[in-house]
């Protein structure tokens, strides 16, 4: 929606007056929904034994889980801001460029709301590796396929897709593996360095064009770190990340819980998201 948005009103602002409509816009449409989303209730939690959060963030899970999703970040989101220019280079203008990149935000809501169904079929390593390679395999395509249009835009609202479920996977890795007592702390340190390496992508495609000499080497190389991304997801899930004798439990797992969250707009007040 963005995208496409901000190509038009380029046309008539300036960048700062493009910036403020945009933010103006998005707190008229957000901060009520915080106001409203907020006062839903915690789901109860049933606490067993601890995991230290010192011990985890210095285990090899930990590690190997914050490498790999800080390098899936920085693949995720290079693709977002770079796509425009491949496809450009691709032969298309830059305005159907930026408005090719809006179904990838549709592609995105739609990821999201299928995650219910994929935590319910799968383990957390499995569903980690698969979405993580799926989104490397997607990016691999877009640098490979040169055309026409329409395969491109489709593979930006596949691209879309594996990132909206990328964000799930990401905001529910600490909760499927160590519980979610130490949630803040645990997640605040596997945040810091995705985060960091999520804001770099943007400006590290561009300057891989350069010196690859175009993006569409630059998504295949993305690609590739996908996958490696992928691979090392393997080894970020401890042993006992599955026995409920180790670590807090909820009655109804937390990425199942956000997975009917995205798809199910819960009333103010309502207890249903509690346990039963």
């Amino acid at each position: 929606m963005f995208a496409p948005l901000t190509a038009v009103l380029n046309t008539y602002l300036d960048w700062r007056g493009t910036y403020l409509l945009l933010a103006g816009f998005l707190a008229v449409t957000t901060i009520p929904l915080h106001l409203w989303g907020l006062r839903l209730p915690w789901p109860q939690i049933e606490h067993e034994t601890e995991h230290h959060p010192s011990a985890v963030a210095r285990s090899r899970p930990f590690l190997v889980l914050t490498i790999a999703m800080s390098l899936a970040a920085f693949s995720v989101y290079a693709v977002v801001v770079n796509l425009v220019p491949l496809l450009i280079e691709r032969g298309m203008s830059t305005s159907t460029a930026a408005v090719a990149l809006g179904p990838g935000g549709v592609g995105q809501v739609l990821g999201r709301l299928g995650y219910g169904r994929l935590t319910a079929k799968t383990s957390v390593r499995t569903r980690t590796a698969l979405v993580l390679f799926a989104s490397a395999v997607i990016t691999t395509l877009l640098g490979v396929v040169p055309g026409p249009a329409l395969l491109l835009i489709a593979g930006a609202v596949l691209a879309g897709v594996a990132r909206g479920i990328f964000t799930l996977v990401q905001a529910t890795a600490i909760t499927d593996r160590w519980g979610a007592v130490h949630y803040g702390r645990l997640s605040g340190l596997l945040a810091v360095p995705v985060t960091l390496t999520a804001a770099i992508a943007p400006w590290a495609g561009s300057a891989m064009a350069s010196w690859f000499g175009g993006y569409p080497a630059v998504f295949i190389v993305l690609g590739a770190i996908g996958v490696l991304a992928a691979g090392l997801s393997a080894a970020s899930v401890p042993r006992q990340s599955s026995s409920s004798a180790t670590r807090p439990r909820t009655r109804r797992s937390i990425s199942s819980r956000i997975g009917r969250t995205a798809s199910m707009p819960w009333p103010a007040g309502s207890s249903s998201c509690q346990s039963r």
